[in-house]
């Protein structure tokens, strides 16, 4: 009768503590991977004349990543590497190659949390292989891209109503609307933010957003973009709103708690339209060579198990956060993963890097400006563009801005170096067979499927099969409409 009660009571205790860890075992995830944001960008990180309240507040509820980096810098490969949590290379994509799909015999994260209950959504941009979409691989809420409204270049857009709106603020609705709709179901749920803020040119960013930097006006314009910081830094005003609306709904609901919160960027600022990477140097566009443009801002932030306004200087990379969301909601790991739960080093349990060594290997692209081999090591970062050059090397703690290159004065170091990268790089696959890839256009368009509330709503399972005939025509009128919105309002401009 004794031992009777001894298992009843400690059947009790496990379903009491299995209740109580219940409601931190399937933690909300929110992965906000945002394009082309610099280091020295975002109050967090030092900037003094853009204002990022809301993401600061983010890093005082959480940690500061001052060295995390994207291992394949261009937008495409570096959401690849963030989706599979692999080097990119090790799937054969060396740089841009965006006809390069995602490998089917490995899982991405959403497909990993879609099959073990949670909902999961993405909003913004995609940029990955021609013939797939998020719908196909494991995201089951997918909205679609507005309408660009008449001569609204790249972020203004058409919103539900035909009316203009600036492309960040229409994201932000869809992720708070994310939320709310699956708050209300009671399910946990992942999603994958990536907006096309703040992605060039900003060149008709609204005023209301520019004049609340205090970058000077009358600044010269660059001529590729016909834009500069003033513009650039009113687009990051505008992105910082949609991250204080997210937080400020999930503080009223009472869901910061049980919700991990992660922001990147896939690389390093646009340089031309006045991105910085400060104290660092480079970034998109002339200053690809330095560290600049493979370093990003990294924010994560889960109060009551992160410890608050706390800093991390380890290196990691932005393809670590698929083992570390999926651990923190205590699922499974993939066995193909280069990536690490890094949670362990955030909470202060482990101490040092996540790793002492990342590698870079760029290759082939079109015009060579985005090639490179980089390895970083401890303090050191060997550098060269292509394989006929010299390397240069760097002490990146006495010369963040990579000014003086000392490989003459530690041609060990350099040995050293290149033979750990020569060694990484005989493990890589071949690169990905350009000359046969598949063309571009002709894939899975969000318009394939009848959308509910703007949404593609899916099992995360969809396969590209050809529109029916009545799809075909459904997809003819609302372009047909989308057409006939943008004639009305150009003509009430005139």
């Amino acid at each position: 009768m004794m031992k009777k009660n001894v298992v009843l009571l400690l059947g009790l205790a496990c379903c009491l503590t299995g209740w109580s860890k219940s409601a931190q075992a399937s933690p909300n995830i929110i992965l906000l991977f945002i394009d082309d944001l610099g280091v020295g960008d975002i109050g967090a990180f030092g900037c003094k004349d853009i204002p990022t309240p809301h993401m600061d507040r983010l890093a005082k509820e959480g940690v500061t990543l001052t060295q995390m980096y994207v291992t394949n810098p261009p937008c495409s490969p570096s959401r690849h590497s963030l989706l599979m949590g692999t080097y990119a290379q090790q799937d054969g994509k060396f740089g841009m190659m965006r006809g390069l799909p995602l490998p089917d015999e490995k899982p991405t994260f959403a497909e990993v949390f879609r099959d073990h209950g949670y909902v999961t959504g993405q909003v913004g941009k995609w940029d990955v292989g021609y013939h797939q979409s998020p719908s196909s691989r494991g995201f089951m809420e997918v909205a679609i891209e507005p309408p660009k409204a008449p001569n609204g270049k790249l972020f203004m857009r058409l919103d539900d109503n035909g009316e203009e709106i600036w492309l960040t603020e229409l994201d932000g609705d869809r992720l708070v609307e994310f939320v709310d709709r699956n708050r209300k179901k009671g399910k946990p749920f992942m999603m994958y933010w990536s907006p096309l803020a703040v992605h060039c040119p900003h060149s008709n960013t609204p005023e209301k957003y520019c004049e609340r930097t205090s970058v000077p006006k009358g600044q010269p314009l660059n001529k590729t973009f016909d834009s500069n910081r003033r513009l650039l830094g009113g687009g990051i005003v505008a992105l910082d709103d949609q991250v204080g609306r997210l937080l400020d709904y999930l503080d009223e609901h009472n869901m910061r708690e049980n919700t991990l919160i992660i922001l990147a960027s896939d690389n390093g600022p646009n340089v031309g339209e006045g991105g910085t990477s400060t104290p660092y140097r480079g970034g998109k566009g002339k200053g690809r060579e330095q560290v600049g443009w493979t370093l990003t801002p990294g924010i994560v932030s889960w109060p009551g198990v992160i410890p608050q306004g706390t800093r991390y200087d380890g290196m990691m990379c932005t393809f670590d956060f698929y083992a570390t969301m999926l651990s923190a909601a205590e699922l499974p790991l993939p066995e193909h993963l280069d990536g690490v739960d890094v949670m362990p080093w955030l909470t202060g349990k482990k101490k040092g890097d996540v790793r002492d060594t990342v590698y870079w290997y760029n290759k082939n692209s079109k015009t060579r400006t985005r090639d490179i081999q980089a390895v970083r090591f401890g303090d050191w970062r060997l550098y060269r563009a292509q394989q006929q050059e010299t390397w240069k090397l760097y002490d990146l703690k006495k010369d963040p801005r990579e000014e003086k290159d000392v490989a003459a004065a530690f041609p060990e170091v350099v040995k050293q170096l290149e033979q750990k990268h020569n060694e990484w790089a005989q493990t890589l696959p071949p690169i990905y067979d350009l000359e046969n890839r598949p063309p571009s256009g002709g894939g899975i368009p969000d318009q394939d499927i009848s959308p509910k509330g703007k949404w593609i709503i899916t099992d995360g399972k969809l396969g590209y099969t050809k529109p029916t005939a009545e799809q075909a025509e459904q997809m003819k009128a609302a372009k047909k409409a989308a057409k006939e919105a943008k004639r009305k309002k150009k003509g009430q401009g005139h």
